[in-house]
């Protein structure tokens, strides 16, 4: 074969399957302790006027939300780099994790903006991204309840 013609050939690499860590109790315990603690600090930067801080805050908090969720309903949690593989093993974790899915994507949506584009968050948005970690914190909660 020619190399002109191995040049033509594409190869397609096999998916690679999500990546995972497993989650005890404990650590669910220790996920919701920092959503807890990321949450407090989005109202808080809310309430001073700090949008980017709040938003950036918020989507933490659904992040290790997310954890807590997936960790208990599955013994585990998504470790890829992608947060669209949490969101894949949230939607497996049953209806709470459904739920607390789709105020995740939103959320997670924001991160760039929130974390790398210069420009500002408008306020509505930081209080909408609030309101959204805050639904997600109490999934998380009210999931590992149920376990614990």
């Amino acid at each position: 074969m020619s190399c002109k013609s191995m040049s033509r050939r594409h190869t397609t690499l096999p998916r690679q399957p999500p990546r995972t860590k497993p989650v005890t109790i404990t650590q669910a315990k220790q996920y919701l302790g920092k959503a807890e603690e990321f949450l407090a600090s989005a109202k808080d930067d809310l309430k001073q006027g700090r949008m980017i801080a709040a938003t950036s805050s918020a989507v933490h908090a659904a992040i290790n939300a997310s954890d807590v969720v997936s960790g208990v309903r599955s013994g585990q949690r998504s470790s890829g780099e992608s947060h669209g593989q949490a969101m894949e093993l949230l939607k497996t974790s049953g209806a709470d994790g459904v739920a607390l899915a789709k105020d995740f994507a939103r959320l997670v949506a924001l991160k760039p903006k929130a974390e790398y584009d210069p420009s500002d968050i408008a306020p509505a948005t930081a209080r909408q991204a609030v309101e959204r970690a805050g639904r997600c914190v109490a999934i998380a909660r009210r999931v590992l309840a149920s376990r614990t």
